[in-house]
């Protein structure tokens, strides 16, 4: 599929390397296949020597040897990236873009290219357990959409979406996610702290109980309200504890966090196609 291909990415950091990492683990692409760009010499220097790709300090260089160009930079140095670029894009090149709040109509006017995928992964892809949500522009063809669905796949998990509008609340729920995770366990491993455990045996404690639950969801295939009505007995300890969580109104609080992260994407995409409409005046 990916024969006398090349993959570029424009910026080549922890996500960029993620992908990469994995798609030489995949077996997608051979190593002088995949060209990274990134300003920092001590940074190509460490991509070769760990995964032996080619890399430059020039992203138009980068750009004019790309079937699939990734844009894996940080959102604020989107506009003068594009305007870059846009006069060395391949016609015929398949653009896959994994920065956050970057429109896909943004995109099309500063790279002046239509076949693009806006896609929405999350931090676990670092490590092949991430999750991606993506979508792309009807000038995609169906084997680019192929193409991009194997590329994504080296984070994780992927799903393709047919509107846009899906990434904003991909990026609440999947995208912002292990943030409420992360949060969750500090707050139970310091609740086994408080009740007298080490530090180390209630991280243990914790971290094992949430990676068997999600197994047991996954195995079972049950709605989870089913599988804690199983784990709940008639005034037994879940209950105790389940009654102090919703009369703290744990679920509405949990809610209203993932919608007030779903407004601040969609704020931002806003924000970042007015200043660059602006900025093309």
């Amino acid at each position: 599929m990916f024969q006398n291909h090349t993959i570029s990415f424009i910026g080549a950091g922890n996500m960029g390397e993620a992908m990469i990492k994995g798609i030489l683990v995949n077996e997608l692409f051979e190593p002088d296949q995949i060209l990274a760009s990134d300003p920092r010499p001590t940074r190509r220097r460490e991509l070769t020597e760990r995964y032996g790709i080619r890399t430059t300090d020039d992203n138009r260089i980068a750009t004019r040897e790309a079937s699939i160009l990734v844009l894996s930079i940080k959102p604020q140095v989107l506009p003068k990236v594009m305007n870059e670029i846009n006069l060395d894009l391949d016609p015929n090149a398949l653009v896959i873009s994994i920065i956050a709040g970057a429109r896909i109509s943004m995109m099309t006017k500063g790279l002046r290219h239509a076949a693009i995928v806006r896609s929405m992964p999350n931090t676990p892809g670092q490590f092949g357990e991430g999750m991606t949500v993506w979508t792309s522009t009807p000038h995609v063809t169906d084997e680019q959409r192929i193409q991009a669905q194997r590329v994504l796949q080296a984070l994780g998990k992927e799903i393709w979406m047919d509107d846009e509008h899906y990434l904003d609340m991909a990026t609440a729920l999947s995208g912002t996610g292990p943030a409420y995770v992360f949060m969750f366990i500090e707050s139970l491993v310091d609740a086994g702290v408080h009740l007298g455990f080490a530090r180390h045996v209630a991280e243990e404690l914790v971290l094992q109980t949430l990676e068997g639950s999600v197994k047991v969801v996954r195995e079972l295939n049950r709605h989870p309200a089913t599988l804690r009505n199983m784990v709940t007995s008639p005034g037994g300890t879940s209950a105790s504890a389940i009654y102090e969580l919703d009369k703290g109104g744990f679920r509405t609080i949990l809610s209203k966090a993932v919608f007030a992260a779903y407004r601040r994407s969609v704020d931002l995409g806003e924000s970042s196609e007015s200043t660059f409409t602006e900025e093309l005046s």
